[in-house]
This record gives structure tokens, sequence and C-alpha cells, in this order.
């Protein structure tokens, strides 16, 4: 089954620190959670401010290739598609109110969208990971959901 999810809000907001490679710093964001299939469907729809910092993580419940669309939503976003182990496989930009589908080409199990240009102006790329902590933080963020 293929579900399109728009690029309104979690319910749950964590920090979440991404490791870039190379130099083992850390890039810290706040991100509300989307876990739920409604939380997830409203994504980042309408949303017209979203601040540098911030972003939204699509958490599910097992690895899958992820398709999002950015219909009804007015910011422009960059999307990471993140596997099981917390490592970013993918990251890609996202037009607002584009009907375009932007798929993950691996099993994935987490999305990050970020305001656009955000990893790029954080100097985070494909091969980074999540923090142990922002990984665990994710899982039990999930649990809390169901």
């Amino acid at each position: 089954m293929v579900m399109l999810l728009s690029c309104t809000k979690g319910q749950q907001i964590i920090p979440l620190s991404i490791v870039r490679q190379g130099t083992e710093q850390d890039v810290q964001l706040s991100v509300e959670t989307a876990v739920t299939a409604i939380e997830q469907q409203q994504g980042y729809m309408h949303r017209k401010e979203i601040p540098d910092g911030t972003g939204m993580v699509f958490i599910y419940k097992s690895d899958a290739q992820l398709k999002f669309w950015m219909k009804d939503t007015p910011h422009p976003l960059s999307i990471a598609f993140i596997d099981s182990a917390g490592r970013i496989r993918e990251i890609y930009d996202m037009q607002p109110f584009s009907l375009a589908v932007i798929s993950s080409t691996h099993s994935v199990r987490y999305a990050l969208e970020v305001p656009q240009g955000f990893f790029t102006r954080a100097g985070i790329a494909a091969g980074d990971r999540l923090s142990k902590e922002s990984l665990q933080a994710i899982k039990t963020a999930a649990s809390l959901a169901n």
C-alpha cells in the first residue's frame, strides 16, 4: 500500500541531535513528532512559518519506501529519509504546493522535514546520524503515542 503524506501539528516536541560524520559535531533541532496516521497526513499543511532549528519527524513502525508530497503546504521544505539505525540515507528539497511525489529509494523508518536548505546550512548530509539519545527519544515518542 502506498500512502502519500503531505508536508497539523504533532502532539509531542522532542530534542533531536544529528551527528555530522567526520567532525562528530552535533546539530541540535527541536522537532514535532508525527506518529499517528492523522498527524502524518497533516504534516506541515497550511503552515506559513517554520523556523530554522525546528522540524517534524515522521515515525513509522517498520521500514518502508516512503512517499511524500507538498499538497497544501506553503513553506518550502527539505526532507531527510532516515533508516532504523538513525543514519540519514537521502535528502531532497520539496517545493510549496507541489503534487510531485518525493520517494525514498531505500527502505527507511523515519522522515525528517525542516525548512528548505537547513540541512545544507547546518552541514548535514547523507551518512550523518541521529545521536543514540535522539533515536531513543523517537522510539519513546512512538510508544507514548500508541
